[in-house]
């Protein structure tokens, strides 16, 4: 069930009231509920049905170890893109064999570390990281799996910032150069050409961007089929998007009915990567309002969460629902959510028109990707808490981070006394 609100106006985050959670484990806070994260997987999964498939949850949108338990419980694979994210999929009881590595900068080391836990594979994102994994490989002297990640140029109509299949984007092979370089790695003795991988860009609301890179990557790989170079996937990468702000994505069945038909008469497996789409609706940032502060003609409502805590807004201005959870002042006025971070930038919404006193309780809406997960300690802040609600169960699944936490590791300098 989504967030709801009792019938005394109180925001209920699952059966849990939102004020009673933050006052048992402090604000900021990060709510996740199971419910959520369950249905969203299992609905996609269906839709998939009567195709050979695999989803493959992109670890970067939300990496806590519960939520990764909960998807490698479901029967998820994973799409990584560095070794710490490796780690945390195998502590959470991840099958390695179900993982998926991608990004542009892996280390020899990293490359090391998957080859010998037997990854699925690894998406390549350059000739000169193929060369690399080719060279790993053979020290060891073990097959590497490799697929090519495919840059279609294709416009997928979302934030420059979070658009990633367009010729002028670091990621991926340019399509027209990929045949020569599936032609390279399939002649390595150490390499075994297993897939082609596509991811276009993230929060995409509509299925046509989807379908036009699909049909180019399936027009590579019937180059490929004449050239003797038989794939046993295709990853069709993630990206599709959620209603922030009133936008209408397709459903999960809209989703996969569209790219259906490119699959007729084929033998390949598909691979998804999902990460906001399955995470983002069961996340709730809770934060309270320090004070609340007039500059002229703007009001400013203080909150104890911040930009080290949500970046989103900041990074690319992106829009959250900020609502009440209960009890509500009397006057209603248009406030800039801001925190307490020394940075012009450091907000959560700007024109939201609330009902605010001091010790307000906050709800920041679909927080659970790429909130935590993009979180840091700028201006020596500890992180938030996280918990899970699970039907009448809570859950802290992490810990809210401590001063002695953030100094950790840290050491200084045996400096003598100064001279007069």
């Amino acid at each position: 069930m989504p967030p709801s609100t009792s019938l005394q106006g109180r925001l209920r985050l699952g059966q849990h009231d939102a004020e009673a959670l933050a006052e048992r484990f402090g604000t900021p806070l990060y709510v996740y509920d199971r419910a959520l994260i369950e249905s969203r997987y299992r609905s996609l999964d269906a839709a998939f049905s009567g195709l050979r498939h695999r989803i493959c949850y992109a670890v970067k949108a939300n990496s806590n170890l519960a939520v990764l338990q909960l998807l490698a419980h479901l029967g998820a694979g994973f799409d990584i893109v560095s070794g710490g994210e490796l780690a945390r999929v195998v502590a959470a009881g991840g099958d390695p064999g179900k993982v998926v590595f991608s990004g542009v900068g892996k280390s020899p080391a990293e490359i090391e570390e998957a080859l010998r836990l037997g990854i699925h594979c690894f998406n390549v994102e350059s000739a000169a990281e193929l060369d690399l994994i080719a060279s790993i490989a053979a020290a060891r002297g073990v097959l590497a799996p490799v697929s090519l990640r495919v840059n279609p140029d294709v416009d997928a109509g979302t934030h420059p910032y979070i658009s990633t299949g367009l010729r002028d984007n670091k990621f991926g092979v340019p399509i027209e150069e990929a045949l020569a370089l599936y032609r390279h790695a399939a002649a390595q003795p150490y390499l075994r050409v297993t897939g082609i991988d596509c991811h276009i860009g993230s929060q995409l609301v509509s299925v046509q961007p989807f379908v036009d890179a699909l049909q180019r990557v399936m027009h590579l790989v019937d180059q490929l089929a004449e050239h003797d170079i038989h794939l046993g996937h295709v990853d069709i990468g993630g990206g599709l998007g959620v209603s922030y702000r009133g936008e209408q994505p397709p459903s999960a069945q809209d989703y996969v009915e569209a790219l259906r038909p490119q699959f007729h008469g084929r033998q390949l497996q598909i691979i998804c990567e999902p990460g906001r789409w399955l995470v983002a609706d069961a996340g709730t940032l809770l934060t309270r309002v320090l004070c609340l502060k007039d500059n002229g003609d703007r009001h400013f409502a203080v909150v104890d969460a911040a930009m080290n805590d949500l970046l989103r807004p900041a990074l690319y201005g992106a829009w959250m629902q900020i609502r009440e959870t209960g009890d509500v002042a009397a006057e209603e006025r248009l406030y800039d959510v801001v925190g307490p971070v020394c940075e012009s930038a450091d907000h959560l919404g700007k024109d939201r028109l609330l009902r605010l006193r001091a010790g307000s309780l906050l709800a920041v809406m679909q927080a659970g990707a790429y909130g935590f997960s993009m979180s840091s300690n700028y201006n020596t802040r500890p992180r938030p808490a996280e918990v899970m609600v699970d039907a009448d169960q809570v859950y802290l699944v992490r810990r809210r981070e401590t001063l002695a936490d953030l100094m950790h590791g840290e050491t200084l300098l045996p400096l003598t006394a100064a001279k007069e």
